[in-house]
């Protein structure tokens, strides 16, 4: 069940910033691609990112390019990363935007929607959507056709 929350403020820079961030993880091939809206659920944030990849390697790519664009439209770098180095699940903590880029598997593990199932799901802009459901068509690497 989706929560029932105003839609994000127009010009909001928090938003802005969520979806330069699932923007820039769609450059990168990441599948999955959602933001939810936590406002009002909890103080740690008021959005979060989530996003899948296909390998360990893709996890840490994505993450890094993830920063490559705050840096490129001059936004402050995250004010922690974790779990970069393993590279299965890195979390990428701007204070009121919180990035989650998965190793496929370990995302379903953790299962981060059922967890936060009361917050709201903004729609991604046109564009962006387009770019999540190529992404999310494109085989597994290693997938056999059944």
């Amino acid at each position: 069940m989706t929560g029932k929350i105003d839609p994000p403020p127009a010009g909001d820079p928090i938003w802005e910033r969520a979806l330069l961030c699932a923007e820039a993880a769609l450059e990168k091939k990441a599948f999955d691609v959602s933001i939810l809206d936590v406002r009002g659920l909890t103080s740690i944030a008021d959005y979060f990112v989530l996003a899948s990849a296909r390998s360990d390697t893709q996890v840490r790519a994505i993450a890094e390019f993830i920063e490559e664009s705050c840096r490129k439209h001059e936004l402050a770098p995250p004010l922690s990363v974790e779990g970069r180095q393993a590279g299965q699940w890195v979390l990428l903590d701007f204070g009121d935007l919180v990035v989650h880029v998965f190793y496929h598997p370990v995302r379903a593990f953790y299962d981060l929607e059922r967890l936060w199932s009361q917050a709201a799901r903004p729609p991604l802009p046109a564009a962006l959507e387009l770019a999540r459901q190529a992404n999310d068509l494109q085989p597994s690497f290693g997938a056999h056709p059944r």
